[in-house]
């Protein structure tokens, strides 16, 4: 049996779009990071982008479990001496959603040329509506995404 190699002109992209309003980050993030790369097809090649364009709405309504609002630290650096700036996740929600969420998925993405090529097709707005209607983007759920109530145990 013989391994079939797919060239990049055979590789078919779809828009998906993604309500994020009561999702988890981490949770969403992931998800969304395996269908930017593509390993949600069988074609899927480790060296080769065939991964979908993903529209997240809704951003601003992504829900942070454990704490992790006031805890988990974000760190930026400007590349000057000095130069490094530290935020929680909740302030950063709550003043850039979009850049939020953008940076946790980037963080799931290769650090390469090809994980370059593959954040593009991202899309993030914090708002529920968006400019992708021309693509006709389908629906895509994520149901183990959805944030737990208040009143259940967690995982122990």
């Amino acid at each position: 049996m013989s391994t079939t190699a797919i060239k990049a002109s055979e590789i078919e992209r779809l828009w998906h779009v993604v309500d994020a309003q009561g999702l988890v980050l981490g949770r969403l993030a992931t998800e969304v990071a395996n269908v930017l790369r593509g390993k949600h097809k069988a074609i899927y090649s480790p060296h080769l982008d065939t991964g979908d364009h993903v529209i997240i709405v809704n951003a601003d309504k992504v829900v942070l479990t454990g704490g992790k609002a006031e805890k988990k630290i974000m760190h930026t650096h400007s590349g000057y001496p000095g130069g490094i700036r530290a935020e929680t996740y909740g302030h950063k929600l709550s003043r850039k959603p979009e850049q939020a969420v953008h940076d946790t998925i980037r963080g799931m993405i290769p650090k390469t040329r090809l994980g370059r090529a593959q954040i593009k097709k991202l899309k993030v707005y914090a708002g529920p509506a968006h400019p992708h209607e021309a693509q006709k983007p389908q629906p895509m759920e994520i149901a183990h995404a959805v944030a737990r109530e208040q009143g259940e145990q967690g995982r122990g």
